[in-house]
């Protein structure tokens, strides 16, 4: 399953498959789609009926979350790279959920479909599991790479529970909230040589 990730990963990316590429930190990525998603954000909110607008940051963290697995590939411990990563993203998700309101606070607010659903995310990014979800993966390295991708999946929630706060004016941009930083400026990329 892993090899599986790694392969759609590097063939949607163009990441070739070499310690030597410059992969971003897992924090720098998530900085810098949360940038996307704030300046998405802005125009989007003032529509009476925002169009082409999407909540529902999956792809976006698994994205990420695959790119912080990969540089811990390369890494001089893998698995302690993961275990970190894995950290990473839960004290990320309880920092998140920590600054977002009570389903109660902004009940009625919007008046509209987000009422609705604000409670039910919220309740599932503060759900517990059904049961160990990495149970049974066996050998160490596949039961750590499991665990960090659960931890994607729990911050997955916890940032579509914030993007539907924000929606209802309820939570403050990331960035001001303390849990996202500006990211660093796009180097721009370097044009192949066509001169021969």
């Amino acid at each position: 399953m892993k090899g599986l990730y790694l392969s759609v990963l590097f063939s949607v990316t163009g990441f070739a498959a070499t310690a030597s590429d410059a992969l971003p930190e897992f924090s720098v990525c998530m900085d810098t789609q949360i940038a996307y998603y704030e300046r998405d954000f802005g125009p989007a909110a003032t529509m009476p009926q925002p169009q082409g607008f999407q909540n529902g940051p999956f792809d976006w963290v698994d994205y990420c979350g695959m790119v912080g697995i990969i540089a811990c590939d390369f890494s001089d411990d893998p698995l302690a790279c993961q275990r970190d990563l894995r950290a990473s993203q839960d004290m990320l998700s309880i920092e998140i959920l920590g600054g977002l309101p009570d389903p109660q606070a902004v009940a009625g607010q919007a008046g509209q479909w987000s009422d609705a659903l604000y409670p039910q995310v919220w309740a599932l990014a503060h759900g517990s599991s059904a049961g160990e979800d990495c149970a049974g993966s066996g050998e160490d390295a596949m039961q750590v790479w499991c665990e960090a991708r659960q931890a994607t999946n729990r911050l997955s929630l916890a940032i579509t529970a914030w993007q539907v706060a924000r929606y209802l004016n309820a939570a403050d941009p990331a960035v001001e909230a303390g849990w996202a930083a500006v990211p660093p400026p796009l180097r721009p990329r370097e044009r192949p040589d066509t001169k021969k």
